[in-house]
């Protein structure tokens, strides 16, 4: 592998601690259309994935479709909540505002959801205009898809792409593009989704729990400062 040129930050869960509103928002419009996923659950079935995806897997597994309206009403509960509640990492901006590595954003969520989050949290600035969405690949995570098209439209090839991830679904993706990746536990979300667990099966290059251990964890993979 070569030293690493271009950090790969997945959105929700990552950079900003979206996944408790996410999946509560998600469970609250299920829950009043007749269809009850307990929260481990769906922790389990849902997290890192797009809403696409998340559409079919209730469809192919409860029979349940996902309307156009459910998704309307979802989509304004979030942003309610998120403009009220939504925060970055612990120490995310410090570290963003110090490296010198290109870097870029590849999440499962919709552009203007992913423009929302970053500018609510402070941290649009820090990556715009490289944002990517699964809206622009044909399959989303666990595909490798959303990370090739990143690292291509980055000029990086992906052995010298560092992907940080907090989802099954994202690691596996990284893997598949033939990317290293880094298992972020630090979310409010990785006790109840018991990410610890879950990482030691799928065996990150490396698992932390604070965004100011990232510039560490980079060097020890052969970065620049």
């Amino acid at each position: 592998m070569n030293a690493p040129r271009l950090i790969i930050f997945d959105c929700d869960g990552v950079l900003v601690d979206s996944e408790p509103i996410s999946i509560a928002v998600l469970l609250e419009i299920l829950n009043e259309a007749g269809l009850r996923i307990d929260i481990d659950d769906a922790y389990g079935r849902f997290l890192g994935r797009s809403m696409a995806s998340i559409a079919a897997s209730v469809k192919a597994e409860f029979g349940f479709a996902i309307t156009d309206l459910h998704l309307e009403d979802m989509r304004a509960r979030l942003y309610e909540r998120f403009r009220r509640e939504l925060r970055p990492m612990q120490g995310l901006a410090s570290v963003l505002t110090e490296s010198r590595i290109a870097r870029c954003v590849a999440s499962s969520s919709q552009p203007e959801r992913i423009h929302l989050s970053l500018t609510v949290t402070g941290l649009l600035d820090y990556f715009q205009p490289h944002i990517y969405s699964s809206t622009m690949v044909a399959n989303g995570k666990p595909a490798p898809d959303l990370f090739l098209h990143a690292a291509g439209a980055m000029g990086a090839a992906p052995a010298e792409c560092v992907v940080v991830e907090d989802s099954p679904a994202g690691i596996e993706a990284a893997r598949r593009a033939g990317m290293r990746v880094l298992g972020f536990v630090g979310g409010s979300h990785a006790a109840p989704a018991d990410l610890r667990k879950t990482f030691e099966t799928l065996k990150p290059d490396h698992v932390f729990d604070d965004m100011r251990q990232l510039p560490t964890l980079l060097a020890g993979l052969g970065a620049a400062p």
